[in-house]
């Protein structure tokens, strides 16, 4: 391993831990965040379903 690999090694070794402590955290914050984003997951997919229902529909 050159260095430059290493010091790439170091350095997401860091900011993994660094990801960690800030999501222990901000918990709460996380948490609401992730409730978010499945909530626009499923608009999305209701969204897509519509689309393909209408789709098929006018066949």
């Amino acid at each position: 391993m050159d260095k430059t690999g290493l010091v790439a090694l170091i350095i997401g070794l860091v900011l993994c831990a660094l990801g960690v402590y800030a999501i222990w955290i901000f918990l709460p914050y996380v948490i609401t965040a992730v409730e978010g984003l499945i909530g626009v997951v499923v608009l999305l997919l209701g969204i897509m379903l519509v689309i393909f229902g209408a789709l098929i529909f006018r066949d």
